[in-house]
């Protein structure tokens, strides 16, 4: 999984402590001025929290934390960035749109208005590796992506799942076409 952003906008000072025991952190640092945030391209990274010293630059983003109640422990800061963090990924894995379906990672489970169908682990890591892929993904791919295997396991193991998959889909939501199996590998329709 990529590491999250930490973006400290105005806050110099945070920064300098921070960048000093950047090694020790499960998150990358980014300073901002208040200048350069305007260029700043939030929608290219991939998880990121806004880190702010004053309620006056409120930035109108869910994700801002604004620290004034100074002083306060850099234990307490590192804490508080770290559940904002955990809050955020909960969020983000509980709606993903999968066309007329929606999939919640956290349950592991995929919806509709009427219905729903719980997963496995590995049924909700195939579903969303597929649905990230912009082409069919081959069977050898989901190997080494969802599997972990960078060596030839048996090809009956990854076309099982999909079976049993497809087949779970196809039960409880009448659709036969949600996986589909080209001569380039499977995709999600």
């Amino acid at each position: 999984m990529n590491k999250q952003n930490l973006i400290i906008y105005d806050f110099i000072e945070l920064f300098s402590i921070l960048n000093e025991i950047k090694q020790s952190l499960n998150f990358n640092l980014l300073n901002v001025s208040e200048k350069e945030f305007g260029d700043l391209k939030l929608d290219s990274l991939n998880s990121f929290l806004i880190i702010t010293k004053n309620k006056n630059k409120n930035l109108n983003l869910k994700n801002q934390i604004v620290i004034n109640n100074f002083p306060l422990k850099i234990s307490k800061i590192i804490e508080t960035i770290n559940i904002n963090f955990l809050k955020n990924r909960f969020i983000q894995q509980s709606d993903i749109d999968l066309g007329v379906y929606k999939l919640n990672l956290n349950s592991r489970k995929i919806f509709n208005n009427k219905n729903e169908l719980s997963l496995t682990e590995k049924e909700s890591d195939i579903i969303l590796f597929l649905k990230n892929s912009e082409k069919p993904v081959s069977i050898d791919e989901l190997q080494t992506k969802v599997w972990g295997h960078s060596s030839k396991l048996d090809t009956h193991t990854v076309e099982t799942h999909i079976y049993r998959l497809r087949k779970k889909i196809s039960s409880k939501f009448n659709n036969h076409d949600f996986i589909k199996s080209t001569k380039l590998g499977y995709n999600i329709k």
